[in-house]
């Protein structure tokens, strides 16, 4: 809609050259200059760039942002090897301490200081004199410095978007700061950040894997370059991408430019037109987040515990503990602060006796490492969880110390104590020494001989010291603090008032802190107003997405909540940003629309619709009898619909989507498998023919969308399951979008992109129409007819969709996963009815019942056609209409 969406900017930038002379003194004359610029850049406000595929996560480890490949690629270029088959098998299995201390070595950054022992011999103590917080920034600024080594002449940037106060600090200590300089460059930046990060992506430095997909561009990209990383900047990187300037220049023998001879100007590259209503796409993620507050405040009790395990998923609760406890855990509250100097007094009362509990509950997991040896299954349930995390923290790519690919999971022991759970933890890590499945050199960094329990003792020791520290076993703790009334819900909204989490006057923090107002009352309102995001409790619902299009097969709308700031991941990656981003417990890299599949429930049957009136094994008008119960005795088969223990009675197939009834759907899968009963049952055949539709309306393959899709599962098992959109099925929200498309304009299934068109910098279309029908779905009318009207009589049946002033057709669709866990919602619909604008297909994770995502593609319904004032709609508050549930 015309909206400027990523855009450059010119800034500042410091920069690094390497035009050190070779000594034996250049690494720490090198490393003192970065380190004084980094301090330079960091007290103006600034901060150095974080690109380095090592991070420092939450438990202060050294982390990997990289995985399979990609990590292969990553420790090739590390270890010095043009391919990653040439890695040997210890430097591909490298941890992530291994690769820090590797580049500390001598022979690479020498980060640390040799010492002298008694007989005058030298030893190198790697690290020693730095944090591991100063360790990383050395490492990643040099090197970015060594994958230009090459051409010293370029400089590397070491931070970008600098302020000039940076840079009248940097020029003033110019004259000691070898090498270091300011130079101006172009910057991508992005408008409507959140909710377009997925769609857009982002830059950055040219990986080795980046030149590699490249290799065929008419573009000449060397490792200095910047390219998409992700979305439509990678998708589209060649037709964005300008044509380089050039300077031919002459340097010395350290890099120095002593002539230029030569410089071309740059080129501008083309710009990118996007199909997205850029409005309707913030507006969809704004209506999402208002209707996962609204479920969570419909759900959240004032218990302490509530029994889930008696009730049906639509019925769950949460109890307030439960909420209290998602603040520290998704590190909204900082319990790092609570140890810090100068730590306010609420996060002072609570470490105190958090410190008394640490040390209380790890007096007794020594006592059961050491002597006690209760088998896991006879634990109290805490320290259940700690033993667990023991073992998960133990076998972590950060720690390595129990080797996860060599652990022989159908070994007896293991069985004992992963399953049956009938040994001690102190008798399975015992058989782990004995197996080999332990690295000793991890925690007996001593390399002296011991015998298996001098040894194990050490490991106990490592374990205790360990946990002590690690965030991870802290939260597990305060868990239980919380259980336990050791920390009340007056401490947690004292703490959030500490932490500046919420905005509060000094009259309601003393209404908390008083009594006058209950915690749980005002933890309630705090997130009926959004002040805390569903993304911040990350409790179930969290995420959920929408997708929009029109009838022409253009997305108007591909929303993923929640989303994230693409402006701190492009050009370099804040790598503390980036950490949260990997710890944030509501997973907001991931893309919800295009990533996230379950099984699509009952949005399957309109598929089952078209295969069994298409192959003949119902006619229209054919009505079939659900009593709540369906046998095949031949085959011992026994299930329920739904409904049960009430029955639908007497169904056709225009009545059987409007009911979403199992029973008519399982016996159209059983006579798929049948050939109406003229063979015997065979699972292949129905599961064919419920395929070749399915492929039909686009769900047996990929979109085509420009952003990381996954690929869709069709059912490979029990046909009368996969009738009703179980079996092994998993789709897409956007693959579920082009099926209901399809049935919407009639029958056109479209390859989908992102694209609207592209424009060269004057202006002129170089290309149009992205999107293209992939095929055309022909079917009888009367079988269009009984789908079409069968969703039509669900709208018509839904509450949310009813009280709409336009008749629309859908489809809900509930997918369980888990009997601990409440069940996805789906809708699929479309509107006006008669004479269909815009599709919609909705999944809200974990969304209790399929009616919140009908409520919720209402509400986008009432925006796009402006059914409700638009202010009112977008209120900025929990969406407190009363929720109707929906059980199919």
């Amino acid at each position: 809609n015309g909206k400027l969406l990523a855009y450059n900017k010119l800034a500042y930038s410091v920069t690094i050259e390497d035009n050190y002379e070779s000594s034996s003194s250049k690494n720490a004359r090198l490393n003192e200059t970065i380190l004084k610029t980094i301090g330079i850049v960091e007290d103006h406000g600034d901060k150095i760039i974080s690109d380095f595929n090592i991070i420092l996560n939450n438990n202060g480890d050294y982390e990997f942002t990289l995985s399979d490949s990609r990590l292969a690629r990553f420790l090739a270029d590390i270890y010095g090897y043009k391919t990653a088959d040439e890695l040997k098998y210890e430097e591909r299995t490298a941890t992530p301490e291994d690769v820090i201390a590797y580049l500390c070595e001598p022979k690479n950054y020498e980060i640390g200081r040799f010492i002298e022992d008694e007989s005058g011999e030298k030893h190198f103590l790697s690290g020693d004199g730095y944090s591991r917080e100063e360790i990383l920034k050395l490492i990643t600024v040099r090197y970015a410095l060594s994958t230009n080594s090459y051409q010293k002449y370029l400089a590397t940037v070491i931070a970008e978007d600098v302020s000039e106060e940076t840079v009248a600090a940097i020029m003033e200590n110019k004259d000691s700061l070898q090498g270091v300089g300011i130079e101006e460059e172009l910057l991508r930046r992005y408008n409507e950040t959140e909710c377009m990060a997925h769609i857009l992506g982002y830059v950055g430095n040219a990986s080795q894997e980046d030149l590699s997909g490249l290799k065929e561009s008419s573009h000449d990209y060397t490792i200095t370059d910047t390219v998409g990383k992700a979305g439509v900047e990678k998708a589209m990187e060649e037709e964005l991408q300008g044509v380089k300037g050039k300077d031919i220049v002459f340097t010395d023998n350290v890099g120095k430019v002593i002539e230029t001879s030569e410089h071309i100007d740059p080129q501008a590259g083309n710009d990118v037109y996007l199909s997205i209503d850029s409005e309707l796409q913030r507006s969809v993620y704004n209506l999402i987040e208002q209707k996962l507050a609204g479920i969570l405040v419909s759900k959240i009790v004032n218990q302490k515990e509530y029994n889930n395990s008696e009730v049906k998923s639509s019925l769950m609760m949460i109890p307030i503990d439960d909420v209290y406890y998602a603040l520290l855990n998704n590190n909204v509250i900082d319990i790092n602060k609570f140890s810090r100097p100068g730590a306010h007094p609420y996060e002072s009362k609570v470490y105190d006796s958090f410190v008394t509990r640490r040390d209380s509950e790890l007096s007794v997991l020594k006592d059961e490492l050491l002597s006690l040896k209760t088998p896991y299954r006879e634990l109290p349930v805490d320290f259940q969880i700690y033993e667990s995390y023991i073992v998960q923290r133990l076998g972590s790519s950060g720690l390595g110390i129990i080797l996860s690919s060599q652990v022989n999971r159908e070994d007896p022991v293991y069985i004992s104590w992963a399953v049956d759970e009938t040994i001690s933890l102190q008798e399975y890590l015992m058989y782990c020494l004995s197996q080999d499945w332990i690295d000793i050199g991890k925690f007996n960094t001593e390399a002296e001989y011991l015998d298996s329990e001098e040894v194990y003792n050490k490991l106990v020791d490592y374990i205790l010291e360990e946990l002590r520290e690690d965030p991870g076993f802290s939260k597990r703790v305060y868990k239980y603090m919380i259980r336990d009334n050791d920390i009340t819900g007056r401490d947690i909204c004292m703490l959030m008032f500490e932490q500046n989490v919420v905005y509060a006057t000094a009259a309601e923090k003393s209404e908390v802190e008083n009594g006058i107002k209950a915690p749980y009352d005002y933890m309630i309102n705090k997130i009926a107003n959004i002040e805390i995001t569903p993304a911040q409790l990350a409790l179930d619902p969290c995420s959920g997405s929408c997708v929009v299009m029109n009838m022409s097969g253009e997305v108007l709308a591909c929303v993923t909540y929640p989303g994230y700031d693409a402006n701190r991941l492009t050009n370099t990656i804040d790598s503390a940003y980036y950490a949260r981003l990997m710890g944030d417990l509501s997973s907001p890299m991931y893309n919800n629309a295009t990533q996230q599949m379950t099984a699509p429930g009952s949005t399957f049957k309109m598929v089952s619709t078209a295969a069994g009136l298409e192959n003949g094994v119902i006619n229209i008008g054919e009505r079939l009898y659900c009593k709540g119960v369906y046998r095949i005795d031949s085959l011992d088969i026994e299930k329920t619909c739904w409904i049960y223990p009430m029955g639908h009675g007497m169904l056709d197939s225009t009545h059987a989507i409007e009911h979403s009834c199992n029973s008519f759907f399982y016996e159209v899968g059983y006579r798929l498998s049948t050939d109406l009963m003229k063979t015997r049952y065979n699972e292949k055949l129905g599961l064919e023919k419920l395929r070749k539709y399915a492929d039909e309306f686009g769900l047996t393959e990929k979109t085509g969308i420009e952003m990381e899709e996954n690929e869709p599962m069709f059912s490979d098992t029990l046909p009368i399951d996969s009738a009703i959109g179980q079996g092994s099925h998993n789709y897409t929200t956007i693959g579920l979008a082009r099926y209901v498309n399809t049935i919407a304009n009639g029958g056109n299934c479209y390859t989908l992109s992102l694209i609207n068109r592209v424009e060269s910098p004057e202006g002129e279309v170089i290309r149009r129409g992205f999107s293209s029908v992939r095929n055309r779905v022909e079917l009888k009318a009367s079988t269009w007819d009984s789908i079409r009207t069968g969703m039509n009589l669900v709208a018509q049946n839904t509450k949310s969709l009813k009280e709409l002033s336009l008749t629309a057709a859908g489809k809900t669709g509930t997918a369980q996963t888990s009997k601990s866990r409440t069940n996805h919602a789906l809708f699929l619909g479309y509107a006006p009815f008669d004479d269909p604008e815009i599709s919609i297909a909705v999944r809200i994770a974990y969304g209790y019942t399929s009616a919140n995502a009908a409520s919720l593609a209402s509400d986008v319904f009432k925006y796009y056609f402006r059914l409700e004032d638009t202010d009112t709609l977008l209120s900025g508050t929990a969406d407190s209409e009363e929720q109707e549930i929906i059980e199919d």
